[in-house]
């Protein structure tokens, strides 16, 4: 992302080629200063939720978080900036009690594209089975998709 002296912003893939502009935004006033400081930016953030009911998984019960946030939408952020759906950086965090225990590696190959970072916090929940003596396994995952956009002076 680009601004010039008429404060358009203008949108164009970060690449080594210095691919062509892609798309205007007018803006009536220039961008904020800390615009200038990071090309990532946040274009959205997802949450989900998943669980592993008898198996005591906290990787599946991420897996079906991660899917949560996903698949129960469809943006086209990618497109809608004229980037490639691989030049998406995700940011992953993941809550559960025991994070330890999440295999990150496998969490990867749920991503169908983008660059996936994920990171594993203490949170979630694990809920006490009175009867059984075992524990249902509840994760919580937020995803943020960021582009790098770069803005030229």
């Amino acid at each position: 992302m680009s601004i010039n002296e008429n404060s358009e912003f203008i949108f164009s893939k970060n690449t080594k080629q210095n691919e062509i502009i892609r798309t205007y935004l007018i803006a009536p006033n220039s961008p904020p200063n800390n615009l200038f400081k990071n090309p990532k930016k946040r274009i959205l953030v997802e949450f989900g939720m998943g669980s592993s009911l008898r198996q005591r998984d906290y990787t599946k019960a991420s897996e079906r978080a991660i899917k949560d946030a996903l698949w129960h939408n469809s943006i086209n952020a990618a497109e809608a900036f004229g980037f490639a759906k691989n030049d998406m950086l995700i940011n992953v965090t993941i809550g559960v009690q025991k994070p330890e225990l999440v295999n990150i590696e496998a969490l990867k190959s749920v991503f169908p594209y983008g660059k996936p970072d994920i990171k594993v916090v203490k949170g979630g929940l694990d809920i006490l089975k009175p009867n059984e003596g075992g524990v249902t396994i509840i994760a919580n995952v937020g995803i943020e998709v960021s582009f790098d956009i770069e803005i030229k002076k």
